[in-house]
Order: C-alpha cells, then sequence, then structure tokens
C-alpha cells in the first residue's frame, strides 16, 4: 500500500469523524475498532501538524483546522473517487460520455447532435438535483453537467448558457393565482418549501424567519415533491420558467417575479479535466442553447 492510499483512508477517517462527532458512533460505521480509528486521527494530525479535534468527557468538536480540512475533503475524496472510475472505464474500453442536467432543462438536442459526432462514444445523461448537480462531476458521475447557478465553482469550469425568469409556484385557490405577475414582498407572509439558500432574495423579506434563527426546511427529493405540498397548501414554492413550463398541472399556479434577476443556467466541469470530448461538448451547448 502507497503513502497515498493511507492518506486516503485516513481522510476518509476523518471525514467518519467529523460528520458524527463521536469517535465510538464513526467507529462502528467504519467497521473498525475505536482505539484504531483514535490512532489513524492522530496520525493523520501528526501528518497535517494541526489538531483537528478537541475532545472532552461530553463532546468531540471541529477545531478551525478541523473546519478547513473537512471543507477541503470532499474535493479530494471526489476527485479520487471520479479517477477510479474513469480508469475503470478506460479499462473496459467502454467509451462514455455523462452529461448531467437539472430538472426542467431539455439536453436533447446538443446530447444527440454530440452522439452523432462521435459514433462509436456513448453518450448517456444523469438527472441532478440542487443537493448533487456539482457533486456528480467532482465523483466522476458526470462529465458535464447542466447546472443552475449559485453553485460553489470551487475546482469548476463554468460556461452561461441562458437566462429565464423565476416563478412563484402557488396553489390554484391562493390569493396571488391568477396575477401576471408578483414582486418578491407579496411572497413575505408565505412559507417556503425549499431550502432559502437557493433563493437568496427570499431573505431579504421572509418574516418566517425575520427576528430568530430557523432550521431550514427539509429538503424535498424531488419537484414532483415540493409540487404536491404546493397543491395541498402548506407554502409556496419558486421555480425556473422552464421547470415551470416543464410540470404543468392543474392544481398549481405559476407567477412569475418582476422585481428579482432571472435564474442562470450554466454548463460545468471538473477544470482540472482536458478532455477534448469535453472542449467539444461545450462548444456545441454554447451554440445549441
Amino acid at each position: 500500500m502507497t503513502h497515498a492510499d493511507v492518506d486516503l483512508r485516513k481522510l476518509r477517517y476523518f471525514v467518519a469523524v467529523a460528520e458524527e462527532l463521536n469517535f465510538g458512533r464513526a467507529a462502528q460505521r467504519l467497521h473498525i475498532a475505536q482505539p484504531v480509528l483514535s490512532r489513524q486521527i492522530q496520525a493523520l494530525e501528526r501528518e497535517l501538524d494541526a489538531q483537528l479535534f478537541v475532545r472532552d468527557k461530553r463532546r468531540t468538536r471541529l477545531t478551525p483546522a478541523g473546519e478547513q480540512l473537512v471543507a477541503d475533503a470532499e474535493l479530494v475524496l471526489a476527485g479520487a473517487e471520479a479517477l477510479r472510475r474513469r480508469v475503470a472505464q478506460a479499462a473496459s474500453a467502454a467509451g462514455t460520455f455523462t452529461v448531467g442536467f437539472m430538472p426542467g432543462l431539455t439536453v436533447t438536442g446538443p446530447v444527440r447532435a454530440f452522439g452523432d459526432a462521435h459514433p462509436g462514444l456513448t453518450v448517456e445523461v444523469l438527472r441532478t438535483s440542487w443537493n448533487d448537480q456539482v457533486s456528480v462531476l467532482h465523483d466522476g458521475r458526470a462529465d458535464v453537467g447542466y447546472v443552475r447557478l449559485p453553485i460553489d465553482a470551487a475546482g469548476l469550469e463554468v460556461r452561461p448558457l441562458f437566462s429565464e425568469r423565476r416563478m412563484a409556484v402557488v396553489g390554484t385557490g391562493h390569493r396571488l393565482a391568477g396575477r401576471t405577475s408578483v414582486n418578491i414582498a407579496d411572497l413575505a407572509d408565505e412559507h417556503l418549501l425549499q431550502h432559502p439558500d437557493t433563493v437568496p432574495e427570499w431573505g431579504q423579506v421572509a418574516r418566517e424567519t425575520r427576528g430568530r434563527r430557523e432550521t431550514p426546511p427539509p429538503e424535498m427529493r424531488s419537484v414532483e415533491e415540493k409540487l404536491e405540498h404546493v397543491a395541498a397548501g402548506r407554502g409556496i414554492s419558486i421555480l425556473p420558467e422552464s421547470t415551470a413550463t416543464y410540470y404543468q398541472r392543474p392544481d398549481v399556479a405559476y407567477v412569475p417575479i418582476a422585481d428579482i434577476p432571472p435564474g442562470q443556467v450554466a454548463l460545468a466541469w471538473v477544470a482540472a479535466r482536458r478532455d477534448p470530448l469535453i472542449a467539444g461538448f461545450a462548444a456545441l451547448a454554447v451554440t445549441m442553447r
């Protein structure tokens, strides 16, 4: 086993402890003995010349150095997984190019044209979400991705494609249904059924979060789930126009929001990759946006 192998293993051990903030639970999750885990973390701290955790009888918490390593470890481990995927693909001699895309975006044209231009290549598509539209690029599940901004662009090349209006999604019996447009302030008394980070303008007007810190609502697993909650009168959602157009249904209404910037769609890929296929697809995506 090489030194690099050992470092990656220690990094995975570190991430498990950082997520659990409990050495016992992390050891169970990793299927190793707790003393072994403790020794591996201590060895990693010596290699990095930094203390990563503070432990006392009541709890385990990250130091500032540990918090920084958490932020960096995700990219390192995802890069290692992407490398494994690409090597396995090359070994199988099965040329595959995967395009990620967010709900509501139609990528049929570019994918078909790219496949026609590379007849020996299998071009696949992968539906993503707000939770994984970036991680699928870092870990190699997708070669390129049609993403909705904002994203964490660290380590990525991002090429803007187009913008589109954002729509308030309300039940058909809602007071705002049938309006030709609304302002973001008109929604101030509503309950937002998505993570507020996906709608930065929401935090400036929302009364449900004013004056107190609230735990963000649980992330909906799909657009369909959001629409079910909207139709049931449990709150509102804010979606890009293409998503709203794609997911038409009779029990919800879509109203343009007039005073917030349009949503941005871009093509993204890992910047360190110099694959001519990626460059070729990016050029095609720009011409067919």
